[in-house]
């Protein structure tokens, strides 16, 4: 196997970690900003309003890896 042909199957995989690390996040972040409003319901615009700027960081990290991936991608051919 050459180097190419390696990259070309270990590029997607990486996404794939990516995405599946992304959504491992997003849900715990998510999940402890709904046990927060449970806990303390006149926060939640607080509490909402720091989970979306928290769940943008993470969904950016993806993005990134996926421009990555596609870069790279354009490299290989």
């Amino acid at each position: 196997m050459d180097l190419s042909t390696a990259f070309a199957l270990s590029a997607p995989l990486g996404v794939g970690i990516a995405a599946l690390g992304s959504g491992i996040g997003l849900g715990r972040a998510v999940g402890g900003a709904m046990e927060a409003i449970g806990r303390q319901p006149e926060a939640t615009g607080k509490i909402q309003t720091n989970m979306i700027i928290g769940a943008a960081l993470i969904e950016a990290l993806t993005i990134y890896a996926l421009i990555v991936f596609f870069i790279a991608l354009g490299k290989i051919g």
